[in-house]
């Protein structure tokens, strides 16, 4: 059974920057057929996915409103995937989880419903 633990998060001025980590464990990463992202849930709002990359291709998936700005990665030797988010706005802020699928990101590589294994998330705030 896949294990997601994220951590990072934090408080941070507009402007700054922030690196999310999503520690992976219960599977070997180095499968080239997972699928990994981050999402995020503000309070009163739908959860809404961030970020994804494909394992065997490295191909990376981006929401409209952090494409520019956030860069999703993954390190294969510490089963480890990253976000790095610079020019971080008010509206950033949420709670970030991570989430993994055995599996292609399909044609929805942004829907939670492209993955099974979450985590419990890390909360990001960015003040104005």
């Amino acid at each position: 059974q896949v294990q997601l633990v994220e951590s990072g998060g934090g408080s941070v001025q507009a402007g700054g920057s922030l690196r999310l980590s999503c520690a992976a464990s219960g599977y070997t990463y180095s499968r080239n057929n997972y699928c990994m992202g981050w999402f995020r849930q503000a309070p009163g709002k739908e959860r809404e996915g961030v970020a994804a990359v494909y394992s065997g291709s490295g191909n990376a998936y981006y929401a409209d409103s952090v494409k520019g700005r956030f860069t999703i990665s993954q390190d294969n030797a510490k089963n480890t995937l990253y976000l790095q988010m610079n020019s971080l706005k008010p509206e950033d802020t949420a709670m970030y989880s991570c989430a993994a699928q055995i599996a292609s990101c399909g044609i929805r590589p942004l829907s939670e419903t492209s993955f099974s294994a979450w985590g419990q998330g890390t909360q990001v705030t960015v003040s104005s």
